[in-house]
């Protein structure tokens, strides 16, 4: 038995109810990651352009160390 399997077979066991909020909440994750998915190849040109900008900042020194005790 795949985990899958064993997972269905564990929520059969649920009252209707509460088998139908696992479902919508299940189906919200899988559209949640596939939104956060598509968020982020579609700012990976950004993400990059930030990137070289901090580093470029770094190498300049225009950045500094944060203390962790001051945070």
């Amino acid at each position: 038995m795949t985990q899958l399997e064993l997972a269905f077979t564990e929520i059969e066991k649920l009252p209707p109810t509460e088998q139908n909020k696992f479902a919508a909440w299940i189906l919200e994750e899988l559209h949640s990651e596939e939104r956060w998915s598509k968020l982020f190849a579609e700012s990976s040109d950004l993400l990059s352009r930030l990137a070289d900008e901090a580093l470029a900042e770094h190498k300049a020194k225009k950045t500094k160390i944060l203390d962790p005790e001051t945070l």
